[in-house]
């Protein structure tokens, strides 16, 4: 058993803590009260709006609205508008240069295979208002090894190993069985990880009022966001 919990660690190289990883906006966790992560977010340089009821500031190279979503008195959502509205034409140039950057960003994942940039002859405008077509990339940020729970993840393969084998066996397996073993838990450190990202869900969209277009991007925590719980 220790070999076997051995080698799904260095598969996934990852270190037991007990702090949850969360998705980051700026380096700053998105977690806790409004009330801190707007204060977080002005030392960062953003200003308060208090007609709007969001900060602004700089992002990405350009001037943007970030607004704290929560739920339960908890943040779970950052979301960052840009301040101005462009024409079709500069929008597709800025979601495909943001689709690049994520994709040449090593902190991110791509949730598709497909390529999510817009060709020349796209027509924004045509598709939103007749077809209702969303244009949308979405991403994970890759979980932070240093952050990361092992000691979930070895109760995951043990139960995974208990329901096909016994005790005595994945204590004193056979080569073969050993083999069989490593293939069960690099699964579960696989499905594991996926669920460790989902949790950490980084997306935009064009949003378009009168003609015109915004990037809105999202930073969500999905251990915070609501599920029915109150229902």
């Amino acid at each position: 058993m220790k070999k076997i919990i051995l080698m799904m660690l260095l598969l996934v190289s990852i270190t037991a803590n007990a702090q949850k990883d969360v998705t980051k906006f700026l380096g700053i966790p998105v977690d806790g009260t409004k009330a801190a992560m707007t204060q977080k977010l002005k030392a960062k340089g953003f200003q308060y709006n208090q007609r709007l009821d969001c900060l602004t500031g700089e992002f990405n190279g350009g001037e943007v609205n970030v607004c704290v979503v929560t739920n339960n008195n908890k943040v779970w959502r950052i979301m960052v508008q840009d301040a101005s509205a462009s024409s079709e034409g500069d929008i597709k140039i800025r979601f495909n240069n943001l689709c690049r950057q994520f994709r040449n960003n090593k902190k991110y994942i791509s949730t598709t295979f497909s390529d999510n940039t817009l060709s020349d002859s796209e027509n924004i405008s045509y598709e939103m208002l007749v077809n209702k077509k969303r244009y949308e990339a979405s991403y994970y940020q890759a979980p932070d090894p240093a952050l990361t729970d092992t000691l979930v993840l070895q109760q995951r393969v043990r139960e995974a190993l208990l329901q096909e084998y016994t005790q005595d066996e994945i204590d004193n397996p056979t080569d073969k069985l050993a083999e069989k073993m490593q293939t069960i838990a690099r699964r579960e450190a696989i499905d594991y990880t996926y669920e460790l990202m989902e949790k950490k869900s980084v997306w935009f969209m064009i949003s378009e009022q009168y003609g015109r277009y915004r990037i809105v991007m999202f930073y969500d925590n999905e251990y915070n966001h609501s599920d029915g719980e109150d229902l």
